[in-house]
């Protein structure tokens, strides 16, 4: 077979048939690994050092690919276990490590994660971080989180999930009915976003409600070029994760990125509440109506005018987008948040990729799209990849592809535009930067769309029909 009749016979739906039928092979995942997400909660504590127990090209790995989303350097060491680890064990490895990061470094605390090599030979990093307290490698009463994120099950949303339980386990001070703190603890759960987590603050603060967000690393992964590095510039500060289970309520934006928490939470008998992602303008309601009800505190005249200009926008847009045939990837709650945006407008979702997603989420997708009449032509693919994706885009054609940098490939193969939504963007600058939450946020996904498809139309247009007004 010549290459020409290979590249043909691959868009066939003869080869989409056994592309689907593939069980020992992935192609193209649309996730990373779990000390990804465990680096990336890390960052978001103040003062707080990544540490990765394993390789050093793993640390590296998660480094490079969270330097070239957030166009950043991004603080983590490593403890550089080798081939004598493998056989011998991590115990001198992470000890020594300990004591050149705090040394070096100086911290005010650390949060070890693992990576595959650790987890295979089985390291009890526990017993070797007392080890390094009992040695005065560290000081007694110097905090460590804790989290196994093994990278062979799982991904980035695992191991963010893994590592906050990690910080409320290790740092957390037990709840006490009479010493709540009257604080509302949101936690966002993996976003790739920095300017996501500052919209959450920023109705927070409108709002007059005292909260803490937690993990917070917008001021991290985005902090202001002053000419003066700063290795730790932002995080939630310490003394709220040591006060955290005594929060007045936790409130969760996601559920599939914080499964592990809320089980903790709920064994510590904190109260929690949880929304979708405030993705469009009906979940933003829900949060804030939440947020209200949760605290007290009435939403202002303010954000509802906010509401009132999004409205407005999505009115002016709607026709550019309504009726369109969309495909999209991502992580669960995030897919979960955009269909719903997409509904609002009269999008319809075709094809809904999430490589990890679950049983469950795949039942909530479904129910979303039961609920409008422009869902009712959608499928959900679970465990799928992008090659999967790929196929479904050739012989079942949409007229725009949703999703990370790596979606560009399948939407050149397949002649329609990718809108750049979550993690990694590598191709494109400063969109991490661009709220997609909120209301601000919906008008950014609204503005982003509707002149994409007008940005193709001027593009495919003939001279008769290059017109000035769309």
């Amino acid at each position: 077979m010549s290459a020409q009749s290979t590249a043909e016979w691959i868009n066939t739906k003869e080869y989409q048939d056994l592309n689907f039928a593939r069980k020992d092979l992935v192609i193209n995942p649309a996730k990373a690994c779990q000390p990804l997400g465990a680096l990336v909660c890390a960052l978001g504590v103040e003062g707080c050092l990544p540490f990765v127990h394993g390789s050093q090209g793993c640390a590296a790995y998660f480094r490079n690919n969270l330097s070239r989303h957030y166009r950043e350097p991004i603080s983590a060491v490593s403890d550089s276990m080798t081939e004598d680890s493998a056989v011998f064990g991590g115990q001198k490895n992470l000890i020594d490590g300990m004591e050149n990061a705090y040394t070096l470094y100086k911290p005010k605390m650390m949060a070890i994660f693992t990576s595959c090599m650790a987890e295979v030979i089985g390291d009890d990093i526990n017993a070797y971080v007392d080890k390094a307290r009992l040695d005065g490698v560290i000081p007694e009463d110097f905090p460590i989180a804790l989290a196994h994120t093994p990278s062979f099950k799982g991904s980035h949303i695992t191991g963010y999930d893994n590592m906050l339980k990690g910080f409320l386990q290790e740092l957390a001070k037990p709840r006490n009915e009479q010493e709540l703190n009257d604080r509302l603890y949101v936690v966002s759960g993996f976003d790739p976003s920095p300017a996501n987590l500052r919209e959450i603050k920023r109705l927070l603060g409108k709002m007059g409600v005292e909260y803490t967000l937690l993990p917070d690393y917008s001021d991290v992964v985005d902090s202001p070029n002053t000419g003066t590095f700063e290795m730790y510039p932002g995080g939630t500060p310490m003394n709220e994760v040591v006060d955290a289970l005594n929060a007045e309520s936790f409130l969760f934006l996601q559920s599939y990125s914080t499964t592990a928490t809320r089980k903790y939470l709920n064994k510590e008998n904190v109260p929690i509440e949880m929304v979708s992602m405030p993705i469009g303008i009906s979940n933003t309601d829900r949060f804030l109506m939440k947020v209200s009800e949760m605290t007290g505190k009435p939403i202002p005249q303010e954000i509802d005018e906010e509401r009132g200009r999004v409205v407005d926008a999505a009115t002016d847009a709607h026709p550019y987008i309504h009726g369109k045939r969309f495909a999209l990837f991502g992580d669960p709650d995030a897919l979960l948040g955009t269909v719903s945006f997409l509904l609002e407008m009269g999008g319809v979702p075709v094809h809904i990729v999430s490589t990890n997603g679950t049983p469950a989420f795949q039942t909530e997708m479904e129910e979303l799209l039961d609920s409008s009449p422009y869902g009712k032509s959608a499928t959900v693919y679970v465990g799928k990849d992008l090659w999967h994706l790929r196929s479904l885009l050739i012989n079942d054609p949409v007229d725009m592809l949703i999703g990370d940098s790596h979606g560009k490939y399948a939407a050149r193969d397949a002649g329609i535009p990718l809108v750049r939504v979550g993690f990694p963007i590598t191709d494109r600058v400063n969109l991490h930067r661009y709220p997609t939450v909120g209301y601000e946020g919906t008008l950014n996904l609204i503005t982003m769309i509707a002149n994409t498809f007008l940005d193709e139309k001027d593009r495919n247009s003939d001279n008769a029909h290059f017109e000035l007004l769309r």
